[in-house]
């Protein structure tokens, strides 16, 4: 079964309207509140200043692969 340009849409606008909103409000919800969270517990700022930023890091990366990956699939950039 071939997938079509239109589940591709879904999914590209899915990232970049869901997906992405919600990462961007997680990492401002834990700069504003200096802590993080990670699966069920947080990481707090105060107590490991080394792991906030790595995990802030990650969230940023997963953020910037997700708009990549969005993008990608909304004007096809590898097709």
């Amino acid at each position: 079964m071939h997938s079509g340009r239109t589940e591709e849409l879904i999914v590209g606008l899915l990232c970049l309207v869901v997906i992405l909103p919600w990462i961007a409000w997680t990492v401002r919800r834990g700069l504003a509140s200096g802590r993080m969270p990670i699966g069920r517990g947080k990481v707090e700022r105060d107590e490991r200043p080394g792991a906030f930023r790595v995990l802030l890091g990650l969230y940023i990366l997963a953020a910037a692969m997700i708009a990549f990956a969005g993008l990608d699939l909304l004007l096809q950039i590898w097709r």
